[in-house]
């Protein structure tokens, strides 16, 4: 059991790492979409400073990415809503059960959102363009589903093994 242990304890770096990845990713965009619509308000005000015409589209289009990055972001610390009114009721081996089921359904989701996600993406998101860019494709108005779906199978991978981990350690203490 205790090279399970290991072997499971030495992705934790890689899962950092990518909980890096997206959480620094997420500042960026979030720091550019403050500048953007701080741009386009003072552009509305401010007679000298031109308020761009594409500042609407790439903000929510930033928003998007934000939103859904986010809340891969809050698999991983567990941070999500939880339904947990009932636990105090249900032995831990019925929440452990209920736990991997989300967990499944959680990861079910994830790939729902990149297949889905990318086939959007490339035929609906390809055929359109952003009405103030018309040479930048409405792709990436559909990416940030599948790159979420990425980040969420991910991190609900990890989080799949740190309770088959938990279950592992528990049975351990019974036996």
């Amino acid at each position: 059991m205790s090279r399970i242990y290991n072997t499971l304890d030495k992705l934790n770096p890689f899962y950092q790492t990518m909980y890096n990845i997206v959480l620094f990713v997420c500042k960026i965009l979030l720091i550019i979409d403050i500048l953007i619509t701080s741009l386009a308000v003072m552009g509305r005000f401010v007679p000298f400073i031109p308020d761009p015409s594409w500042s609407e589209e790439v903000v929510l289009t930033l928003m998007a990415y934000i939103a859904v990055l986010s809340a891969a972001l809050a698999i991983r610390k567990k941070s999500h809503i939880k339904m947990t009114a009932f636990d105090k009721f249900l032995s831990k081996k019925s929440i452990f059960i209920l736990d991997i089921l989300a967990n499944l359904a959680v990861t079910g989701l994830s790939l729902v959102m990149i297949v889905v996600g990318w086939r959007y993406a490339v035929q609906i998101g390809s055929l359109g363009s952003y009405v103030s860019m018309p040479n930048i494709s409405r792709f990436w108005m559909y990416f940030p589903v599948p790159l979420a779906g990425v980040a969420m199978l991910i991190f609900e991978i990890e989080v799949i093994l740190a309770n088959i981990k938990d279950f592992l350690i528990v049975k351990e203490e019974t036996a």
